[in-house]
């Protein structure tokens, strides 16, 4: 099984573009912690922001600003936001 996170740091505009990431939706989150699960994969991109996920049973991975995140399908995890998020992301 690849990595249950996958964190490019500075992605290609053509990477970007290629993804279409531009027309995805925009989430947003203040400072907080909390779990989640996810059903099917995720690709988000950070727009703002400063995150710790932690796997459960896994080592926490941290990502910022700039970041193109793929969160496995079926993935547990916690979420800690040091900094207000704001991200466009794609669920499948």
């Amino acid at each position: 099984m690849s990595a249950p996170i996958a964190v490019t740091t500075s992605p290609s505009p053509d990477q970007l573009q290629s993804l279409g990431v531009t027309d995805w939706p925009i989430w947003t989150c203040g400072v907080s912690s909390f779990p989640w699960t996810y059903d099917e994969q995720e690709i988000c991109l950070l727009l703002d922001g400063d995150v710790t996920v932690t796997p459960d049973g896994g080592e926490p991975v941290r990502f910022g600003a700039g970041d193109l995140v793929v969160f496995a399908a079926g993935l547990s995890c916690v979420w800690t936001v040091h900094a207000p998020v704001r991200k466009h992301y794609r669920f499948g």
